[in-house]
């Protein structure tokens, strides 16, 4: 059965870093399709101005990855319900879809990180826009993405190291290690 990992989290919580961590080793996906990176493959300096570019050429390469019955990871903040109907068509077609969350204690942080990020080249997100995805990106995790993610893991990276919050299924919770987060994120 082949796996779709799906990397969420707001910006700035620390999705490519784990991403290019977890994958290749720990997880043997050796593809990870990221928007933002095709972006600075693109337009290496300005790569905000080909994001609708870059769009297009995930969906494309996920719907390859798919055709192909390859393993493939994907990143978003799950501020849209974009993904929805694409996990339904990979259950359909025989993933077993993976949801891996990762959550910071607050908007201010971060944009803070976004600041980080930008001061060692990565791209600049609007404060605006860290602050919308935050909080729309925690009420579709419960809403929309948890009942259709085959395993979900929520993990708190706020701090160094990382602590996990809680996993499940579609039909259970399998463990909650922080329920003050845990239900603080159920309930945005």
């Amino acid at each position: 059965m082949p796996n779709l990992y799906i990397i969420a989290g707001c910006n700035g919580a620390g999705k490519t870093t784990a991403s290019y961590a977890m994958f290749p080793e720990m997880l043997d996906c050796k593809e990870f399709i990221n928007a933002d990176e095709i972006a600075k493959g693109l337009s290496p300096f300005q790569p905000e101005k080909v994001a609708i570019e870059a769009g297009r050429i995930m969906l494309m390469r996920m719907n390859e990855m798919m055709r192909l019955q390859e393993d493939f990871a994907i990143e978003t903040t799950l501020a849209t319900k974009s993904y929805v109907n694409f996990i339904r068509r990979a259950q359909a077609e025989g993933y077993f879809v993976t949801l891996i969350y990762f959550w910071l204690e607050s908007p201010e942080l971060a944009i803070k990180r976004v600041e980080q990020r930008v001061r060692f080249g990565g791209h600049h997100v609007p404060d605006d826009v860290v602050v919308r995805r935050y909080f729309a990106g925690m009420r579709n995790l419960f809403s929309l993405f948890i009942p259709i993610s085959d395993y979900w893991l929520l993990v708190d990276n706020s701090t160094d190291p990382f602590r996990i919050i809680a996993e499940g299924n579609r039909t259970k919770i399998q463990e909650i290690q922080d329920e003050d987060t845990f239900f603080y994120l159920k309930n945005a």
